[in-house]
């Protein structure tokens, strides 16, 4: 399942709001803390750390969808070396137990539950 992205609405205002403030003319003056350029900076830097984090998620998924698979083989490598023992040492075997099998002889019996009396059978 993929990560999800992440998105600003307050990076979106921030856009609409530079748009605007260029088609005002003349430019606006607002003092030597609020010039339009710092902000369109501020934007752009804010813009390109998250589509950087964004990427980094893209190539986490990946990665996890690599080592997913990666795991899916080793489970199958896991099933078909116990089955080779098993074949060639047999099922009861101190190899098969070696290898993480359950001899066969320490498998324990299935029991059966009596029902109990009063209680209707189905």
């Amino acid at each position: 399942m993929a990560r999800p992205k992440r998105s600003s609405k307050i990076l979106e205002t921030a856009r609409q709001r530079l748009v605007g403030l260029k088609k005002i003319t003349p430019a606006p003056n607002f003092g030597p803390s609020l010039k339009q350029s710092d902000y369109e900076v501020e934007i752009t830097g804010y813009s390109d750390d998250q589509d950087g984090y964004n990427g980094d998620v893209a190539a986490l998924d990946d990665r996890q969808n690599r080592l997913d698979a990666r795991e899916r083989g080793l489970g199958d490598w896991n099933r078909r070396i116990l089955s080779a023992v098993e074949a060639q040492y047999g099922p009861d075997s101190s190899e098969y137990e070696l290898v993480g099998g359950t001899r066969r002889s320490e498998r324990k019996k299935p029991v059966r539950t009596k029902p109990t009396k009063g209680t209707p059978t189905t």
